[in-house]
């Protein structure tokens, strides 16, 4: 029986993967594609999470799409406004008609002999498999099935109500309720300030604080010039603005992380009511962007903090109780309700399994090449963003590197390229932040190396002239014709409306 035989298979439908189908369409319009989306809906994390407040955590200039200009009027923009931004791009581009939802790949296999990967797909009760000559990856980093919540003690003693933010009940009432919200990072620092509006009092429970940098909603730059140019012109402008000024300021941090601490210590002492210390609650023992900076709009999270609905508590817990949350120090928080945004449990190619002429690939074992394919994997790329800086940045140049590599195949009449090691490198991981989530999942993840190609650089500028004007041939093996590839089927599974 034959299978269905694709050309490109995408798997993932949210930002990145509506991106890479934009620029393979674009740049190589007469190769066959399909975006395989495990849930039922597109627009990945922004239609995953529903809690209060959710928004980006970088500016929408750099976050949106180079060729799909911002347009609404908050550079930090909320989830609703960037999923409604997503899904417009895929309906204006066609690409809504690519994707199939309800398909999680779930193995993927590679024939040598045939150049081509054999997916296998779970569909409900329903196990299928499809073909492909490419396969990328647009799946993220973390499970969309669980999150991280560490064991807490007493948590069963609890009488109120706990919620993880990725799974947020949408008929959870909080108005006039006492909330903890367990976390320091971009969730917690997102929903103190959101539910201190209706909520009686919330308190921001942090074991460890983060750096917090406060940022206007609005970029007042960039609404100028787009009063005087046109809407494609003052997007590439602003958008160059802002990939500037943030490089900047992180290699400031990385330069000169002393400097760094002091202009993020005093911004935030400036903001802060009289009766909430800079230290500990503000002084992070890690230097600026060992782990990411939180962004809070216009100051929102300090403004609670004024008017007395939000407070802050830097300690350990010792046990959950019956009415809430008993500290090391022997403080008591009460509580109605609890939600734990303890981070993500991150997850490499979503759970799918790899094989390579029948031998397992052992992920930890392998390294990434240019921050988006994998050593010994043939025809494959993974989109993985910056640490740094809006993850959409690299994954288009990711989607413009896959299209470069397609194109040079295509010119040299070959089926098949596959990055190479061949020297020993110290190893690093693919995420290079010392955050909880990235230590816990390590081993999970290729490594990256201590020297180019199979190190990733936090610089697009760099990084834009390398996918773009670099070497195609570094370390990379390319081979082929293979034997015929299967007859297209005619038509494809999985066509569902989401």
């Amino acid at each position: 029986m034959s299978i269905e035989h694709l050309d490109v298979v995408i798997v993932g439908a949210g930002l990145s993967g509506i991106g890479a189908a934009y620029r393979l369409q674009t740049e190589l319009p007469e190769k066959s594609y399909a975006i395989l989306e495990a849930r039922s809906n597109s627009g990945g994390t922004w239609d995953l999470f529903k809690y209060p407040g959710i928004r980006s955590d970088s500016d929408m200039f750099t976050l949106g799409y180079p060729f799909r200009p911002w347009t609404d009027a908050k550079a930090i923009a909320d989830g609703p406004s960037i999923l409604r931004y997503v899904r417009d791009t895929a309906r204006e581009n066609g690409i809504d008609q690519k994707i199939r939802y309800n398909q999680k790949v779930v193995a993927a296999s590679w024939s040598s002999e045939t150049a081509t990967w054999t997916a296998t797909i779970s569909s409900g009760d329903q196990i299928r498999t499809l073909s492909c000559n490419f396969l990328y990856l647009c799946s993220g980093y973390y499970s969309y099935d669980a999150g991280y919540t560490p064991d807490f003690p007493g948590l069963e003693t609890f009488g109120g109500t706990v919620v993880h933010p990725q799974f947020w009940p949408e008929d959870l009432d909080y108005a006039d309720k006492k909330v903890v919200v367990i976390g320091s990072g971009a969730t917690a620092v997102t929903l103190v300030p959101t539910m201190s509006r209706v909520a009686e009092h919330v308190t921001m429970l942090q074991r460890s604080p983060s750096y917090i940098l406060s940022l206007p909603s609005s970029d007042k730059i960039a609404d100028s010039v787009r009063k005087i140019l046109p809407d494609k012109m003052a997007h590439s402008i602003i958008r160059w603005k802002s990939v500037l000024i943030n490089l900047g300021f992180y290699q400031l941090c990385r330069r000169s992380p002393a400097r760094a601490k002091k202009i993020l210590s005093l911004a935030a002492k400036r903001q802060l009511p009289h009766d909430v210390p800079l230290d500990p609650h503000f002084t992070p023992t890690y230097d600026p962007w060992d782990q990411r900076l939180c962004v809070v709009p216009d100051g929102d999270l300090f403004k609670a903090l004024r008017s007395g609905k939000a407070s802050i508590e830097t300690d350990a817990i010792d046990t959950f109780t019956e009415t809430g949350i008993r500290l090391a120090s022997g403080t008591e928080l009460e509580a109605d309700i609890i939600v734990t945004a303890t981070g993500l449990k991150m997850e490499a190619c979503g759970g799918m399994t790899i094989e390579v002429d029948g031998e397992a690939v052992k992920l930890g074992e392998r390294y990434v090449y240019k921050g988006m394919m994998i050593s010994g994997v043939p025809n494959f790329a993974l989109c993985v963003g910056y640490t740094n800086a809006s993850w959409t940045l690299r994954a288009d140049l990711t989607s413009m590197y896959v299209c470069r590599l397609l194109s040079e195949l295509k010119k040299r009449g070959q089926t098949t390229c596959v990055p190479q090691v061949n020297e020993s490198m110290d190893q690093r991981p693919i995420l290079d932040l010392a955050s909880g989530y990235v230590m816990r999942a390590v081993e999970q993840f290729p490594k990256q190396g201590s020297k180019s190609p199979w190190s990733m650089r936090q610089n697009y500028i760099l990084d834009r002239l390398h996918s773009t004007l670099g070497n195609l041939g570094d370390h990379m093996e390319f081979s082929g014709p293979a034997s015929p590839t299967p007859t297209p089927v005619t038509e494809p599974f999985g066509r569902v409306t989401g």
